[in-house]
């Protein structure tokens, strides 16, 4: 209990409060304390304060890779490069790096207990498509450029994590695994984390995700989505000569606006956004397809249903409108589609979980403050499939994510960086050191 709380001047409830605060303090921890009890005794260990420590001398080296890797182009299903370079960089930590099939960067800190893993994961891949300029504008100790704290920041604290535990000679309880994950944005459908919990899943206990800035929240709740392509194509044209036939870009228009114009509730909290349009080959041309992307978000399954039917709907229609107003139906007729590109899972970590104790207790020991949110993650995956997991920044501070105008501020990323550490080795443990 905390000392903090206050009291109506009463004998009665005075007692009451003497009796709470007092108890605590008679009472002996027990060996298998939880790690609430635990966490806040990590930094008394000379190894953890010593990797604690080891962050402010660091920080201009922390930036310089978070500089690097940002310049390393990562397009969705296109990591790979990026990929090679983390990897390089965990291997110089003297921790075994591989990259696995799917194509996540795997450094292994091998634990007491090897039966056990934990894991701490940022993901390799930005929004941005191919041919976007990534150069880092520096100022100070503010920079900027596409991706550079989605997930740029995660990255750098990934390893600078482990440059900290290896420079500590920490030997974990539990085995930690340093993961730098793909397919994380857009389309990527989650799979590096999909594929790591389907390779790790009957010794995973916990997953620690670094996503983007801040220390000032922690995501515990996974936002379920869906991700959906719109087709709808046609025998197409020329402008002039065929004047009057189906067209497709009409249809999706047509269907879009309907679509648009669907109500969600507040509570469940729902969304949708059409993120991508294209179709058609010149301005001059009755275009043969045309298709849209979709992003729907919510609280509640039955909104997502309800918003998927309703797309379906809304396209058909749109379809059906442009076949009733064309001039000229002897050309052939227009076809559609909707296919799910990616499904993102929901879940909830419990609030009794050793593993938000142990984030909990690092905001104690740090005298941060954070609040419990609801996000589309990494984390949606161990969430969806009852293992622990989180997902909190890198600290610092960013804004304008997904933009090409993104930017990072490094000044206090030190608490971010000690907040993951205290909250990883909360749940893997510290082996303790051997009496000489």
């Amino acid at each position: 209990m905390s000392g903090k709380r206050r009291c109506k001047p009463t004998v009665k409830r005075g007692l009451v409060c003497v009796i709470l605060l007092v108890m605590p303090v008679r009472s002996a921890a027990p060996s298998h304390a939880s790690p609430r009890a635990q966490a806040p005794r990590l930094p008394d260990n000379a190894r953890v304060r010593a990797a604690l420590d080891w962050f402010t001398p660091n920080i201009s080296w922390i930036n310089d890779q978070q500089v690097l890797l940002t310049e390393i182009p990562a397009p969705p299903f296109q990591e790979a490069q990026r990929a090679a370079a983390v990897k390089e960089l965990l291997a110089e930590t003297g921790l075994p790096a591989q990259i696995d099939k799917t194509g996540n960067v795997i450094g292994e800190l091998r634990g007491v207990n090897e039966k056990e893993i934990v894991v701490i994961a940022a993901h390799l891949d930005t929004v941005f498509p191919p041919g976007t300029e990534v150069k880092v504008h520096r100022d100070g100790s503010r920079m900027t450029a596409p991706g550079i704290s989605d997930n740029g920041s995660g990255l750098a604290a990934l390893l600078a994590l482990a440059r900290a535990v290896r420079f500590a000679h920490l030997k974990p309880q539990r085995t930690v695994l340093f993961v730098g994950d793909v397919g994380e944005e857009g389309e990527g459908n989650l799979r590096g984390m999909r594929a790591l919990v389907d390779t790790y899943h009957g010794k995973l206990r916990a997953v620690v995700v670094l996503d983007g800035s801040g220390t000032d929240h922690v995501t515990t709740r996974a936002l379920a989505s869906r991700r959906l392509e719109a087709l709808i194509s046609g025998p197409g044209g020329h402008s002039w000569s065929d004047f009057g036939m189906p067209n497709p870009i009409n249809a999706l228009v047509r269907g879009s606006v309907r679509f648009i114009n669907t109500r969600v509730p507040a509570s469940p909290r729902t969304t949708f956004n059409i993120g991508q349009i294209e179709g058609g080959t010149s301005v001059n041309s009755v275009p043969h397809e045309a298709r849209l992307k979709v992003d729907i978000r919510s609280e509640s399954e039955d909104e997502l249903a309800r918003l998927e039917s309703a797309l379906r709907e809304c396209i058909i229609a749109g379809v059906r409108d442009e076949m009733d107003s064309a001039r000229d139906r002897s050309k052939g007729k227009l076809e559609w589609k909707v296919e799910l590109l990616g499904s993102r899972p929901g879940g909830e970590l419990s609030p009794d979980s050793a593993l938000l104790a142990a984030l909990r207790a690092a905001d104690e020991v740090l005298g941060n403050q954070s609040r419990i949110e609801r996000s589309s993650t990494d984390a949606n995956i161990p969430l969806s499939m009852g293992i622990d997991a989180i997902s909190i920044g890198a600290g610092g501070s960013g804004g304008g994510a997904h933009s090409l105008e993104e930017w990072y501020d490094s000044a206090g990323r030190e608490t971010g960086l000690k907040r993951a550490l205290l909250a990883v080795l909360g749940v893997s443990g510290v082996a303790e050191e051997k009496s000489r």
